[in-house]
């Protein structure tokens, strides 16, 4: 078998097995974590998101699709993909160094009651450690996605999604997936209110 033919099987392999846990442990927390969003975001609440690389990449889809839509026709809801904005993200590397690229965004935006999504498949990256900590001391829940346990990132957080892979790919793959499941329970539970009322009309 070609060495690039059997990296590929393994490949797959790896985002199977990580797919299975995901499906098996973390289903009820990305349950929990779309319901509170659907419960903070329509009254006015912001979601803040933030990593490096790829993971940057997975932060900034997460805010589009609250920002635009995932599925279905809803409301425009508050989210900031805090590396996404150039002009701050240079001149805070530049005046304050990259560890703070992302805490000085978190404590510019961030409100009590706020949501700040980190993501890091190391759990190490210490300008997402800072905005963690900048993150809590604010009054933001602060929520972290994440490769294997134990790591810094998800200690720091109130909550961790930590995916159990030692592959860099797998880990950011499944982290595309639990974003995708996330804007699916947001949806879902910022849509029953709606469904809700219609069910009264209905009735009376």
């Amino acid at each position: 078998m070609p060495d690039s033919l059997h990296a590929a099987r393994q490949h797959c392999r790896s985002l199977q097995d990580a797919l299975d846990r995901l499906g098996r442990q973390e289903l009820g927390r990305i349950t929990d974590w779309g319901r509170h969003l659907a419960a903070v975001l329509p009254v006015g609440g912001r979601l803040l998101a933030a990593g490096n690389g790829g993971s940057a990449a997975q932060a900034q889809h997460l805010t589009a699709e609250l920002v635009g839509r995932y599925r279905d026709e809803r409301p425009a809801y508050s989210a900031i993909a805090l590396h996404s904005e150039t002009s701050s993200v240079t001149a805070i590397a530049n005046d304050y160094g990259f560890e703070e690229l992302y805490a000085r965004q978190v404590a510019a935006h961030g409100r009590p009651g706020d949501v700040l999504v980190l993501l890091s498949t190391s759990g190490r990256s210490p300008n997402v450690l800072a905005a963690a900590d900048t993150g809590r001391a604010a009054g933001l829940l602060v929520w972290a996605m994440t490769g294997p346990r134990p790591n810094p990132l998800a200690a720091r957080a109130q909550d961790a999604l930590c995916v159990d892979s030692a592959s860099t790919a797998t880990v950011q793959e499944a982290h595309l997936v639990a974003v995708h499941m996330l804007c699916e329970a947001f949806d879902a539970h910022a849509a029953a209110p709606e469904r809700l009322t219609a069910t009264v009309r209905r009735a009376t």
